[in-house]
């Protein structure tokens, strides 16, 4: 009862609501934040990992290079099939695909654009997720085998949409007496993706694999094998069976190997940042500890007479210390919702912002995917709820000890 009347006591009656007010929005915001940033955070390794995970291999089986009698170097699987079915069969592995990967120019509309080509079979193409499930699609992938399949930056590049032609330029073409001579074919685009990531989108092209066999002077062999595994965050636990599997001069490479730096650099930037807005938070507390300094000066005198009733130390410590933490709670609390709510209206949010500004505020030629996600985690929420509460309690006590040990007698010599 003491310590609510103090709290919501004006200042003309000795009151510091001003500065309650003001721990109480400082907790509130930065609870806010590190609610807000915790659930970017997640959102955006989420769709980074799973945008890697629904459109690349989990595990790429090459051969070691081995020395031709013409005198060049080869890397290619000539019993691509039987490699592909062996690896299948490991404990684990949901497909294994036999790939032929080459970079080549597209033309269309007076417009170039470079590409990575992979030649797959249409029914493992057609259970890539990204691929088959896209963000966005045009055209039909049950036509791949009539033609190709391009993603929507290309097709943005070269100004194309599903039906119609495209030219692909390869500088390895066929050999003359005069040198080799590039190739050149035609091709209608029968399908157009968004797989949801910007690097994929802007320069993937899949055609037939048997069609990219011909096209790229690769009849009867394979560039690579690509591997998907049940649980690819434990990727690791596959590597040494399916490299069993896949015999002799095999070499394999992970999804984790390929963008392990990439990870590792974000965890190190969720690191800084949670300490950062721990600091915020921190920060944020010790207006808690003013505002209650404040208030054991203003109340000496109240202190002394309640000592001299017969308080004890324990009881007036209580006071000051209910104080302090019910503006923490409080604070906590409005912090929590403003970050729950944040995190699941995101998308309308980032839109505003972006219409404010002007748009361009996300750049996916440098992020990668195409909007701020927001994953919200029980996890998150509970460790920024104890963060706070634990310095909010924590700050309380220094103030609420120096009221409890306040002599009475010093307290009221001048009342």
């Amino acid at each position: 009862m003491i310590a609510w009347r103090y709290m919501r006591a004006r200042r003309a009656e000795g009151g510091v609501s001003v500065m309650t007010w003001i721990s109480l929005v400082g907790i509130s915001l930065a609870v806010f934040a590190l609610i807000a940033t915790l659930s970017v955070r997640a959102g955006f390794r989420a769709e980074f990992v799973d945008t890697i995970l629904g459109a690349n291999a989990h595990v790429t089986v090459l051969n070691s290079a081995e020395a031709q009698a013409n005198g060049t170097v080869s890397r290619v699987i000539s019993d691509y099939d039987a490699r592909a079915e062996r690896i299948a069969g490991v404990d684990g592995v949901t497909r294994a695909a036999p790939l032929i990967k080459s970079q080549l120019m597209a033309n269309a509309n007076g417009r170039n654009a470079g590409v990575e080509v992979f030649g797959i079979r249409a029914d493992d193409l057609a259970a890539i997720p990204r691929i088959a499930n896209p963000e966005e699609s045009q055209g039909e992938l049950a036509r791949f085998a009539e033609g190709i399949a391009i993603g929507s930056g290309v097709a943005r590049e070269l100004g194309v949409i599903a039906g119609d032609q495209v030219k692909l330029i390869s500088p390895d073409g066929v050999k003359t007496a005069f040198g080799t001579s590039p190739r050149v074919k035609t091709y209608e685009v029968t399908y157009v993706f968004t797989a949801g990531r910007y690097d994929i989108d802007r320069t993937r092209l899949y055609m037939p694999f048997a069609e990219a066999q011909s096209f790229f002077n690769r009849e009867g062999v394979a560039d690579e094998i690509e591997v998907m595994v049940e649980d690819p965050d434990n990727v690791d636990r596959y590597a040494i069976p399916i490299l069993s599997a896949a015999g002799e001069r095999a070499l394999i490479w992970t999804w984790r190997d390929a963008s392990g730096a990439f990870l590792r650099a974000l965890t190190v930037e969720d690191n800084v940042m949670f300490i950062i807005m721990a600091i915020l938070v921190l920060i944020a507390s010790l207006n808690i500890t003013s505002g209650l300094v404040m208030l054991v000066k203003n109340k000496g005198r109240d202190i002394g007479i309640l000592r001299t009733m017969g308080l004890t130390e324990g009881a007036v410590l209580r006071v000051f210390f209910i104080c302090g933490a019910f503006t923490g709670l409080i604070g906590t609390a409005v912090g929590v919702v403003l970050g729950v709510l944040f995190s699941l209206y995101i998308d309308p949010i980032f839109s505003l912002v972006n219409y404010l500004s002007g748009g361009g505020v996300w750049d996916p030629s440098i992020r990668g995917i195409y909007a701020i996600p927001a994953k919200l985690q029980l996890a998150d929420v509970l460790s920024s709820v104890a963060l706070s509460l634990a310095l909010s309690f924590g700050v309380t006590i220094f103030p609420a000890r120096r009221a409890a040990r306040l002599n009475p007698v010093e307290a009221l010599r001048y009342e």
